[in-house]
């Protein structure tokens, strides 16, 4: 039992890991892209149309409403599956903290 904790909790922590390369990676090729409008220093993005998500710094949830529903000027995102509203949720929250 002892082995078999450290080894979930490095299989969890790997996991997370590649959901923020995959939100950062989505982040960048979802169309329209989140980087068109947004600007976010850890994906190198410098839109300027949308709010600056460095100075929101939006947790998970609030993304997941806004790519769910749209929010002002900001289309709803329907066509994303969950886990990619998921992953773009958890990367955008991570890197403005």
């Amino acid at each position: 039992m002892a082995r078999i904790l450290p080894a979930i909790a490095l299989l969890l922590a790997a996991g997370a890991a590649q959901a923020a390369e995959d939100g950062k990676a989505l982040f960048s090729s979802v169309t329209p892209a989140c980087s068109l409008c947004h600007a976010l220093k850890d994906a190198g993005a410098t839109g300027a149309v949308g709010p600056s998500l460095d100075e929101l710094k939006p947790d998970a949830p609030r993304v997941v409403k806004a790519l769910r529903n749209g929010i002002g000027q900001m289309p709803a995102f329907r066509h994303l599956s969950d886990e990619q509203v998921q992953e773009l949720a958890k990367y955008i929250e991570k890197a403005t903290r």
